[in-house]
């Protein structure tokens, strides 16, 4: 269940407030966001990612950030992820890194991007760690997409993201056949010139898609809290004698830890999204937009201050 949209519009409309966002770096993880991003530095997120490793989940860490229009910051961002790579393999700890690409000069100039993702993606290549393209709103989805395109000819340890509300999700997963692929449902605010807005009618495309990138035999990342999507995957690879090699669940870090717990025991692959830095301002306004439930985080951390 999604938010009433006045207050998802709302919360939303938060995640892009660049005041907000710049006050927020100052302020350190107020408002329950401690609950739901795994610290501020790279030393407190691999602390969490090597305790979820030990109880059998596997992570990708994100340093946070988006929208970034400034050259010395996007290559401090670029450096950032740079030092991530490190981290995960010193530690040797089971763990992927996700990025936004806005956050390494993507609105500054497109190649100065793809040089910035070029170094990362080069360095998670040594160290045969795997590079997730966070897709972002959709003014940079056709963008995105042409940029793994050129990556994709270099380096094989890279994929992106497909967000089932978009109109145009089912032909880009079949485009994309043989990269993986995290399948999410949608987290942005897009008009339904672009995206459909029923939840009943992206719950089906989402289904479509994880069904046609399973069946063309490509690896694929279910990212859901949803446990009748988690269940209908399940059937569908049994069914179809889908290996549990070829897909994982993907749970955001703080979320439904019961429920990644029991999958664990179950057998299957889970990835954790662990989120840090200080930039966790829009990244958490967007979870509290998506389900009415996650104010409760909010609430809490706002009374306990």
């Amino acid at each position: 269940m999604v938010l009433e949209k006045p207050l998802r519009s709302f919360f939303m409309f938060l995640a892009k407030n660049k005041m907000l966002n710049k006050a927020a770096k100052k302020w350190g993880l107020k408002f329950g966001a401690a609950q739901v991003v795994a610290g501020q530095t790279i030393d407190a997120a691999m602390n969490n990612v090597l305790k979820l490793n030990e109880q059998g989940l596997h992570c990708t860490l994100d340093h946070l950030g988006e929208f970034v229009f400034d050259k010395e910051e996007a290559l401090a961002s670029t450096e950032a992820c740079i030092h991530v790579l490190r981290a995960i393999h010193e530690s040797q700890a089971k763990c992927n890194l996700s990025l936004k690409m806005t956050q390494l000069g993507l609105d500054i100039d497109e190649a100065f991007c793809i040089d910035n993702m070029r170094r990362i993606c080069a360095v998670a290549k040594q160290y045969n760690i795997f590079v997730r393209i966070d897709m972002e709103d959709y003014s940079h989805c056709v963008q995105t997409l042409n940029i793994l395109t050129i990556l994709r000819e270099e380096f094989d340890n890279v994929g992106t993201v497909i967000q089932a509300y978009l109109h145009r999700a089912e032909d880009d997963v079949k485009n994309l056949k043989g990269i993986p692929l995290r399948l999410v449902k949608g987290a942005y605010k897009e008009s339904d010139e672009v995206a459909f807005q029923d939840k009943a009618v992206i719950d089906d495309n989402y289904m479509n898609i994880i069904r046609i990138h399973l069946d063309n035999g490509s690896y694929t990342a279910i990212a859901s809290h949803d446990h009748n999507i988690i269940e209908k995957v399940k059937a569908y690879a049994e069914e179809n004698n889908i290996p549990r090699t070829q897909f994982e669940f993907q749970m955001l870090y703080g979320f439904r830890t019961s429920l990644q717990k029991e999958l664990v025991a179950e057998g299957y692959k889970v990835r954790v999204y662990v989120p840090f830095g200080t930039d966790w301002f829009g990244y958490f306004m967007r979870r509290l937009a998506e389900r009415p439930q996650n104010i409760g985080f909010a609430l809490r951390g706002f009374f306990s201050k």
